[in-house]
């Protein structure tokens, strides 16, 4: 079988041209190799309920469906695109830069006043709504502006999110006026938010006014946004009650509350699904019947989602057997060579497509065991990153020396899998436009990563280090150095996720070699929602080492995640690991003007080279994620998607695939 899978796979990406990643060419992102309609010729058609759809993903969710603020786990991001729609602006993945989404704004502007101060004004369509009915103005807006930057969230342990570029934020944080002028609302339906020139430019500029609205109503009732023509800020509607409502136990009644808070029970929401129950592992949807349709007229057409963990050891069956109708992201070797083989029995379809984020170890450097960039470094050379990829990922990843992950966009470009955006000339006979044109093309080929350092397995190096930074042997063979009058041991502990196989993967290639050169290193698994508590210092952490993996947000700001330490040093948040160049590097790469894309990229090669030297994380390996399902979901294009909750939208089930005359009419009845 695996025999016939191998014959017939490279069959295909011979003749489809499907683009390959590696360097051993293992990897590749398409369409689905065995195409539906030859699948329900050749092989067992399943049957199906066309009303409900059941979603799976080896990542369980934490129920935090609201915002990033209180932690950031991949599948709440996917829960958050179902219910939380009507963002200001949108990622064009083609022009690599953000846009209006004109099915919210009906038309925008903008004005620089000679401070360099930049103000966008808006206008909002008035069909907005949210899930009860009621109209979604700016206002709303305005609220949600005003919460993710409110210092209650942090009195209810979140982290607000930083936006120290809107006009005025640092004076109403601090007290200095009671309103943030960077945020005005003109009408219900017009607001003017205003840049700070200081900030500007930045290179993801229309970026920085992303805002999904969240209705105040539920999250602090009893406050209103008010704005005295002066800017945006918080009060009381009645005006009799002198306390003011809107306080951190406001909301860690109206948000944490396990049974009824919005995080984990968003009961009032704006995007094309509502949520109809949450039990801690499984989500269940059903349609906003007042959601207008996204910018291209896609509306939510399977009646009912069901979105819950799935085991990778049944996953596959429980597709088989009808019980999944799609697991999204899909990784490990054998899941994937599982799901191939059932390709050939059943009506199953595949896609594939890069990942946009990577996994990693990351160092908690508040340990003395790890602060130092040495030890680090001598970690670093000590991991076959190769070996735990190839194991755990099989041909579908490879080891990255950077923070980044191979569906980024600045990835695929400085490697050559996209083209660059050099404008072809008009006139190919005028040779000084060509001349032009071939020494941009030359400009971006001269870009690489070879000034990244490949660490592999090199024990003499790692020793070499550790003695250089003054950790020697001792009788019992472990290193140990005196550090602020105590002596510490490089008797170091690492977790990783319940459930996940990699333990067998980093004994054996992490830490076999460790012990070699005199570092201990124990092994933990624990359940991912503790893992990521510890991850976020919300709770309280022992360890020295976390593994995990992430993936990056559209606007890639590596700057946000630095943190001003009581000593004044820039330390990256959840590490702890301070480097003042790399805050600078990551600082001068984000505020490049939009537009100056080979810059950019130019800043984001020194940016990740500064990176592979500090090492406050070591990245273990990027990859493509597959996503097998029943092959009567159609219209599910998962590739030009950021994930499943948005690319579900326009999708639906049938046994058998709309004619195109069909389609037609009905996108003509979502316009």
């Amino acid at each position: 079988m695996k025999k016939m899978l191998s014959l017939l796979l490279a069959l295909f990406l011979a003749l489809s041209g499907l683009t390959g990643f590696a360097e051993d060419g293992g990897l590749f992102v398409g369409d689905d190799p065995f195409p539906t309609d030859e699948a329900e010729n050749a092989a067992e058609v399943m049957p199906a309920d066309l009303e409900h759809l059941v979603v799976g993903n080896t990542t369980p969710m934490r129920g935090q469906f609201f915002t990033e603020m209180w932690g950031n786990s991949t599948t709440d991001i996917d829960v958050r695109t179902l219910l939380h729609g009507y963002n200001l602006v949108m990622w064009n993945a083609d022009m690599g830069s953000f846009l209006p989404d004109e099915s919210v704004v009906a038309g925008i502007d903008y004005l620089i006043d000679e401070q360099g101060n930049k103000s966008y004004i808006i206008a909002l369509y008035d069909d907005l709504y949210w899930s009860d009915g009621t109209p979604i103005t700016a206002w709303d807006y305005a609220f949600s502006f005003l919460l993710s930057i409110a210092p209650e969230v942090e009195g209810a342990g979140g982290t607000p999110l930083r936006r120290e570029h809107f006009l005025g934020c640092e004076a109403y944080l601090n007290g200095e006026q009671k309103y943030l002028s960077g945020v005005q609302v003109i009408s219900d339906s017009m607001l003017m938010i205003t840049l700070d020139g200081r900030y500007l430019p930045f290179f993801y500029e229309l970026g920085l006014i992303m805002c999904n609205p969240y209705p105040i109503s539920v999250i602090a009732p009893g406050v209103k946004v008010c704005d005295d023509g002066q800017g945006v800020y918080l009060a009381n509607i009645d005006e009799a009650i002198s306390e003011p409502l809107f306080t951190a136990e406001l909301l860690k009644k109206t948000v944490l509350d396990e049974q009824t808070g919005y995080m984990s029970h968003p009961s009032v929401v704006s995007g094309p699904y509502v949520l109809t129950s949450w039990d801690g592992v499984t989500a269940e949807f059903e349609i906003n019947p007042w959601f207008k349709g996204d910018v291209n007229g896609k509306m939510p057409l399977i009646p009912r989602l069901t979105f819950t963990l799935a085991d990778n050891d049944t996953m596959m069956e429980k597709l088989s057997a009808g019980e999944f109708g799609l697991l999204n992201k899909v990784l490990r070797a054998d899941d994937v060579l599982a799901g191939w083989n059932l390709m050939l029995e059943k009506n199953i379809s595949m896609s594939t497509y890069p990942r946009t984020g990577l996994s990693y170890i990351s160092f908690c450097c508040e340990k003395p065991t790890v602060s130092s960039q040495k030890v680090r470094q001598a970690i670093a050379w000590c991991m076959d990153r190769d070996q735990v990829t190839a194991q755990y990922t099989g041909n579908n990843g490879f080891r990255v020396d950077g923070y980044f992950g191979m569906g980024q966009w600045m990835y695929r470009v400085i490697m050559g899998q996209q083209e660059p955006p050099v404008q072809t000339p008009e006139d190919e006979s005028d040779s000084a436009s060509a001349a032009a044109y071939e020494a941009a093309l030359e400009e971006w080929a001269q870009l690489n990563l070879d000034g990244l350092t490949p660490y592999s397995v090199d024990l003499d190096r790692a020793r070499a280090l550790l003695e250089e930074d003054g950790w020697l042997l001792n009788e019992e063979g472990l290193r140990e150095k005196e550090i602020d009058g105590k002596t510490v041991t490089l008797s170091l502990k690492l977790i990783y996720p319940l459930g996940n196989n990699v333990g067998q993967w980093l004994e054996a290639y992490l830490v076999r070699n460790l012990e070699q050169v005199g570092i201990r290193l124990s092994l933990e698994a624990v359940p991912m929602n503790e893992l990521l508590s510890r991850y976020y210092k919300q709770d309280g952490r022992s360890e020295d080492m976390i593994y995990l993996a992430s993936n990056f947000d559209i606007v890639f700001d590596p700057s946000i995640n630095f943190m001003t330490d009581a000593e004044g040093n820039k330390n990256w948040a959840y590490t702890n690991a301070s480097d003042e160049e790399l805050y600078d590097l990551a600082l001068s790469m984000i505020h490049t003007q939009p537009g100056e894309i080979l810059e950019y990229c130019k800043k984001w090669i020194r940016f990740q080279e500064r990176f592979n030297e500090t090492l406050p994380m070591l990245p273990v390996y990027a990859n493509v994620y597959f996503d097998f399902y029943t092959g009567i979901l159609r219209e599910y294009d998962i590739e030009a998607n950021v994930s499943w909750g948005q690319a579900i939208l326009g999708a639906y089930l049938s046994p058998e695939e709309e004619t195109a005359e069909e389609t037609n009419e009905d996108e003509l009845l979502f316009n």
